[in-house]
């Protein structure tokens, strides 16, 4: 079996045959035969190996806004894939059959290899391929292997994440990610500790080196009921995008329905999410939507200073796109994104 398993990256060789995981802020250190809390990483006779290379247990094409990403190449389709597993446990999570299967013991996936998914991408007329679903950072060996040979044909790569990667893991994928939406699921590190089983800090530090890196980022939050809608930490999140991140950084705040663990948790109500997108305007950010509520809230992209219409979106449907050359027709404010 360890003759099958793909090497994994970042990672170093400690006493004794262990070994210390540096992909995400886990930094799991496991002894001979040991998993990570991924439950996808493995310790393989003193080296660090991946069970998730080239298992796909989801390929579709979607269209680039429901990644959710509205400011880069809008009115595109992505080749959307995952493999199996996350390194965190939300108890609210809406792909939980697939997130969590590691931990009832099945990596399995349907090989695929870098080159056919770059194929597919290429087949479908695809601008992008998202690495989704799932958290990438689990397969990230398999989003780095297509991302350089996506590239190489013109098309760009983009992760939905949860933004636990470690700054080397940053580092590293940064010259083939062009894009990535991460959700900023709580401000509050016992909220994270708690209903994650994660941290609240790396995530914040991963979100300012995505940044510096000068990645495409966009910013999700799914604001659940009694968990982190209360308006301080709202303001909270709006504050830390718009002063850290910068107030160009689209935030958007998703509409919440029962799930997994959660079931019995109320979905959040309009007026919450309102109160949200207010909240983000007065913290200065331009760009500010609300999801998962579609028809219900205006979803166009607005010039923040002349409110010209840019982008006419209802849900995942373009109407119109009138940006070009990334500026306002009307008034050449210029809009932030990654437009061609």
């Amino acid at each position: 079996m360890a003759e099958e398993l793909h090497e994994a990256m970042l990672w170093s060789a400690e006493d004794d045959q262990a070994v210390r995981c540096g992909l995400c802020a886990h930094r799991c250190r496991l002894m001979v035969g040991d998993f990570g809390i991924c439950r996808v990483r493995q310790n393989v006779g003193g080296k660090l190996k991946t069970h998730s290379y080239g298992q796909l247990v989801a390929m579709n094409v979607d269209p680039i806004e429901k990644k959710p990403l509205f400011h880069f190449v809008p009115g595109t389709t992505s080749l959307s894939i995952a493999a199996a597993g996350c390194n965190f446990q939300c108890e609210f999570c809406q792909n939980w059959q697939i997130s969590q299967q590691p931990r009832q013991g099945d990596q399995s996936g349907r090989a695929t290899t870098p080159e056919q998914i770059v194929a597919a991408a290429q087949r479908y007329d695809c601008a992008s391929i998202s690495y989704t679903y799932t958290e990438p950072t689990i397969f990230y060996e398999l989003a780095y292997d297509t991302g350089k040979l996506a590239h190489q044909v013109g098309i760009r790569n983009c992760f939905v994440s949860n933004g636990f990667m470690t700054p080397e893991a940053v580092e590293t994928i940064a010259p083939v990610l062009d894009a990535i939406n991460v959700d900023l699921k709580s401000f509050r590190d016992e909220t994270y500790r708690r209903v994650m089983h994660g941290r609240l800090g790396p995530v914040l530090e991963c979100l300012r080196a995505l940044v510096a890196a000068d990645v495409w980022a966009e910013v999700t939050t799914l604001i659940v009921p009694g968990l982190n809608d209360s308006e301080d930490e709202l303001r909270d999140i709006a504050a830390f995008i718009g002063g850290e991140l910068g107030p160009h950084v689209p935030w958007h705040v998703s509409r919440f329905h029962g799930d997994y663990k959660m079931t019995g948790t109320p979905a959040t109500s309009l007026e919450k999410l309102l109160l949200a997108c207010r909240l983000g305007q007065e913290a200065g950010l331009k760009y500010v939507y609300c999801g998962n509520v579609s028809g219900q809230v205006d979803e166009r992209t607005l010039c923040p200073a002349c409110s010209t219409v840019l982008i006419d979106r209802v849900g995942y449907s373009i109407r119109s796109i009138d940006i070009g050359d990334g500026r306002c027709g009307n008034c050449g404010e210029a809009i932030e994104g990654r437009w061609r």
